[in-house]
C-alpha cells in the first residue's frame, strides 16, 4: 500500500502512519529553529537552512522508492533519540547541540519510519546533515588563521588608499582600530563553505577537475568575503558611530556577508554545472 506517494512494506513490520513521522520533523525543526534564535546564532541557523533544504530536497526526489516499515527495536532506539533531542531543545542549547541536533534527530525519525535494516537508504541525506556538524569538529583541527585575515584585511585597505598599519593582529587606521581574534578569522564560514561543497559534490555528478575546483573555491570565497568584513569593521572603527559598527560586528551583520558568499558560491556551482553537461551532453 501506499500513503501520500510513498510505498510503505506491509510485512510484519510496523508501520508508522507518514502524517506523524511529518509532524514529529515539523515539531523538532520548530525546535530546532527557536533554539538557535534563542542562542542568537541567527547565521547558523541561515546555514541550517541550506542543509536541511539540501537533505529535504533530496528525499523528496526520492520518495517513491524510500521502503518504510520498522520493528519494535528500532522503534524504541528512534523514539528515545527524537525524545531525547525534542527535550535538549527544550533546554539551554550548546554549540554541539545546533550543530548536530538535525543529524541525531534524522537518524531517530529515520528509525521510525524505516528502521536499521534499511537506514542506508537515506546515506546521502545522513551525510548532508552530518556535514552541518562538521565545522565544528574541523575547528578542533585547524590551527587559527587571524593573523592570515589581519594581512588579507590590511593589503585590501592599503591598495583601496587608506594609511593603515598592521601590528601583530591589530589594523591601526588614524582614528580607529580593531583587532582580529580567531573568532572573526573568518575559519568558521569557511568550514561551512567547504561542508556545503560536499553536499554540492553529493547532488551533481562531476568531473574529477571540477570536484578539485569546487572546494577550493569554496573556501577561498569564505575567506576573502570574511576579509572585506574585517576591513569594513576597521573603517568603521574610524567613524563616530557606535551603533553601526555594532550591528556589522554583530551575527545579523555577519548574515548578510553569508548570505553573499552562499550566493557567490551558488552562481560558481550554476556555471560549474553547466560546464560538466556541455562537456556531456545527454
Amino acid at each position: 500500500m501506499s500513503i501520500r506517494g510513498m510505498s510503505i512494506y506491509t510485512g510484519h513490520q510496523i508501520k508508522i502512519p507518514v502524517m506523524a513521522l511529518l509532524g514529529v520533523t515539523g515539531c523538532f525543526l520548530a525546535l530546532y529553529f527557536t533554539a538557535n534564535l534563542r542562542a542568537d546564532k541567527v547565521a547558523h541557523l541561515a546555514m541550517s537552512l541550506v542543509f536541511l533544504f539540501a537533505a529535504l530536497s533530496s528525499l523528496w526526489d526520492r520518495r517513491l522508492q524510500l521502503q518504510l516499515g520498522s520493528n519494535i527495536l528500532s522503534l524504541g532506539c528512534g523514539i528515545c533519540m527524537v525524545g531525547g533531542i525534542l527535550f535538549q531543545s527544550l533546554q539551554s542549547p550548546t554549540g554541539w547541540y545546533l550543530a548536530f541536533a538535525p543529524f541525531i534527530a534524522a537518524i531517530g525519525v529515520m528509525l521510525l519510519a524505516s528502521g536499521w535494516q534499511t537506514l542506508g537508504q537515506y546515506q546521502i541525506e545522513l551525510l548532508t546533515l552530518f556535514c552541518l556538524g562538521l565545522p565544528k569538529l574541523l575547528l578542533k583541527f585547524i590551527p587559527d588563521i587571524s593573523p592570515f585575515t589581519a594581512q588579507f584585511s590590511t593589503y585590501l585597505l592599503w591598495y583601496s588608499g587608506f594609511s593603515v598599519q598592521l601590528t601583530n593582529d591589530l589594523i591601526q587606521l588614524p582614528d580607529g582600530a580593531v583587532k582580529v581574534v580567531p573568532a572573526c578569522s573568518g575559519l568558521n564560514l569557511m568550514t561551512y563553505m567547504f561542508a556545503i561543497t560536499v553536499i554540492f559534490l553529493l547532488m551533481f555528478p562531476l568531473p574529477t577537475s571540477a570536484k578539485i575546483m569546487a572546494p577550493v573555491v569554496a573556501v577561498t570565497l569564505g575567506f576573502v568575503i570574511n576579509g572585506i568584513r574585517v576591513a569594513l569593521l576597521a573603517l568603521l572603527s574610524t567613524q563616530n558611530d557606535p551603533a553601526l559598527f555594532d550591528y556589522w560586528h554583530s551575527n545579523d551583520g555577519a548574515l548578510v556577508f553569508v548570505v553573499v558568499t552562499v550566493l557567490l558560491f551558488g552562481l560558481f556551482c550554476g556555471w560549474i554545472v553547466h560546464q560538466a553537461q556541455g562537456d556531456h551532453p545527454e
